[in-house]
C-alpha cells in the first residue's frame, strides 16, 4: 500500500449481542457511539470497540466445514465485502458513507479466541476471527446500515533514519549503519500488520543540521526517527543532547538496559550516551555508529516498539 491509497467495499450486515462470547444478531442498522456500538456487549473504553469480518472469510469457512455460517455468527459487529485483508494495517481508517458517516481506526488484526467460551469454537473447534477479524476504535460516531459503502484509507508509518558522520558525509568511507537500520526494520515489519516507508539521510556531526532534520521530520508527522552515530563522549558527538533539546518525554529504561546488558562484557559500551525520547508523537532513538551496535540496540528496542507506537496514540491493549 502506498500513501494515499484507498479501496472500497460494502457493508453486508450489521450485528449486535447483549453478552460477550455469543454470536451477534443482524439488525437493520447500528448506532456507533464514542465507545462502540450502542447496545453491544463489546462497547467500552478499550481498543476493540468495533469488530469487522469479511463475508469472503465466512463463505470460505463455510465451504471448509460444509455448513453455512451467517453474518454475525463470528460475533463481528460489521460484516463487509470487497476489502482485501492483506492490505489492512494498524492505524488504517475505515470510513462508512451512511447518513451519519462513521470513521473507525484499526487497532488490532486478529485476537486470541475465547476457546471454550466461543460458540463457533464449541461447534467446529476453530474460528476465523483470531486470524481475519479486524478490531477498531471509534474516531467519528454515527450510523451504519447494510449497503453503506466503506472506504479503507491506508496509514503509512513514516520512519526516518539519519546517519551522523563527518567522514561518511565527505565520502571518506561508506555509511553502513544507516542501511543496517533500514534492513533490520524492513525485516521486523515484514509480515506484520503495518505499512511502512523509510527515508534515509546522511549528514555531518552538526547539531544545527540534526536539529533541522528532526524538526522537519516531526513537522511532517514522522512516527519514528532513528539516528546512528555521534553518541559517544568525543568533541563532535552531539546526537543525545540535540535530541533531548526537542524531547517532551524521555524513555530512559530502554537505553539503560542496553548499556547494562552489553557493558557487562564490553565496558566500552557504557560510554555510549544513547537516548530514547518522544517529541510530540514522534519516537526518537539515538544509536551508536557501528553496524554491530545497531543490531544489538535494535534487538532490544524492537521488543517494545509496537507497544510504544500504540501508547503514543492512546491505544492500550489489554
Amino acid at each position: 500500500m502506498k500513501p494515499g491509497d484507498e479501496t472500497r467495499g460494502k457493508v453486508v450486515s450489521v450485528n449486535v449481542s447483549a453478552e460477550t462470547g455469543q454470536s451477534k444478531t443482524p439488525v437493520p442498522d447500528i448506532t456507533v457511539g464514542e465507545i462502540g456500538v450502542v447496545g453491544d456487549a463489546h462497547a467500552g473504553y478499550w481498543h476493540r470497540q468495533v469488530s469487522l469480518l469479511g463475508v469472503e472469510s465466512i463463505e470460505r469457512f463455510s465451504r471448509e466445514h460444509q455448513r453455512e455460517f451467517k453474518p454475525g455468527e463470528f460475533a463481528e459487529n460489521i460484516t463487509r465485502e470487497g476489502l482485501d485483508l492483506a492490505r489492512c494495517g494498524i492505524l488504517d481508517r475505515f470510513i462508512f458513507s451512511g447518513d451519519a458517516p462513521v470513521e473507525l481506526e484499526l487497532t488490532q488484526v486478529g485476537k486470541l479466541c475465547h476457546g471454550g467460551g466461543c460458540a463457533i469454537f464449541q461447534q467446529v473447534g476453530r474460528c476465523v476471527m483470531p486470524t481475519e477479524g479486524l478490531f477498531c476504535r471509534v474516531i467519528r460516531p454515527g450510523k451504519i446500515k447494510p449497503g453503506d459503502v466503506v472506504v479503507h484509507a491506508g496509514r503509512i508509518l513514516q520512519i526516518h533514519v539519519i546517519t551522523l558522520s563527518d567522514r561518511a558525509s565527505r565520502g571518506v568511507y561508506e555509511d553502513k549503519s544507516g542501511p543496517k537500520i533500514c534492513e533490520i526494520l524492513d525485516a521486523f515489519f515484514e509480515g506484520r500488520p503495518w505499512h511502512i516507508e523509510i527515508n534515509r539521510k546522511l549528514i555531518p556531526d552538526e547539531a544545527d543540521l540534526l536539529k533541522h532534520e528532526l524538526t522537519a521530520a516531526r513537522s511532517a508527522g514522522a512516527d519514528m526517527v532513528f539516528t546512528t552515530g555521534s553518541t559517544g563522549i568525543g568533541p563532535r558527538d552531539i546526537a543525545p543532547e540535540t535530541v533531548l533539546s526537542l524531547a517532551d518525554k524521555q524513555i530512559p529504561g530502554v537505553m539503560e538496559m542496553i548499556r547494562c546488558k552489553y557493558g557487562m562484557d564490553k565496558p566500552g559500551a557504557l560510554l555510549s550516551r544513547s537516548v530514547a525520547a518522544v517529541s510530540r508523537q514522534t519516537l526518537i532513538y539515538t544509536l551508536p555508529g557501528s553496524p554491530r551496535a545497531v543490531q544489538e540496540y535494535l534487538d532490544e528496542i524492537l521488543k517494545t516498539l509496537e507497544h510504544s507506537l500504540l501508547m503514543l496514540r492512546g491505544i492500550a491493549r489489554h
